[in-house]
């Protein structure tokens, strides 16, 4: 049984990357979206809950694309499908993911809470928040498990954002920045879950 507003279990994990993988085959085999009866959606429980989520794609440990919601848009097995679809279609940065392609690519999920304000940049803890930068209309963001996976601490974190946002490299100094964090479950088909 799922904790309201909580963790996914293992097994509620697994069916998360299960949905994922099953909405890409068909969207890229068949050209449509999964009918909830394919991805095994229960009729209650966590998948019903509005959640943010991001699905990352990798192939041979290489990005290959990651789109998400940052606050919760649509239930969360809904949130899957359409994130899972967008990373391998719709992300500029990348070509759109073949259907010859998916055996080989690995799927992180990432399930957030709710970003929540915090007073200025010394509050933000690299590798256990995410966090989001907003300063003259512009706007950035990164998933907790960047500055792990970067080895950054948290200056040279704020310093990737600033830019990802167009900005100076150190336009998160700005007195007039704002900032919010926060966390995820993060868990891939790799295997353990990593918060």
């Amino acid at each position: 049984m799922s904790d309201p507003g909580g963790k996914l279990t293992v097994e509620e994990e697994r069916l998360a990357l299960f949905m994922a993988r099953r909405s890409l085959e068909l969207a890229l085999t068949e050209n449509r979206l999964a009918r909830p009866e394919e991805l095994k959606v229960p009729p209650t429980g966590i998948f019903r809950e509005p959640r943010a989520v991001f699905v990352t794609l990798k192939k041979q440990a290489a990005l290959r694309g990651c789109i998400g919601h940052i606050l919760p848009a649509e239930e969360l097995w809904q949130s899957i499908r359409s994130n899972a679809v967008s990373a391998a279609v719709s992300d500029n940065r990348f070509a759109r993911v073949t259907a010859a392609e998916l055996a080989g690519l690995e799927i992180d999920i990432s399930v957030l809470t709710v970003p929540a304000d915090i007073p200025d940049y010394t509050h933000f803890k690299a590798g256990t928040h995410g966090i989001i930068l907003e300063l003259s209309g512009r706007r950035a963001v990164f998933l907790p498990q960047v500055a792990v996976e970067q080895g950054w601490d948290g200056a040279t974190t704020l310093t990737h954002l600033a830019m990802k946002a167009g900005l100076t490299p150190d336009g998160w100094r700005n007195p007039a920045a704002r900032f919010k964090v926060f966390e995820a479950q993060v868990f891939s088909e790799e295997g353990a879950s990593t918060q």
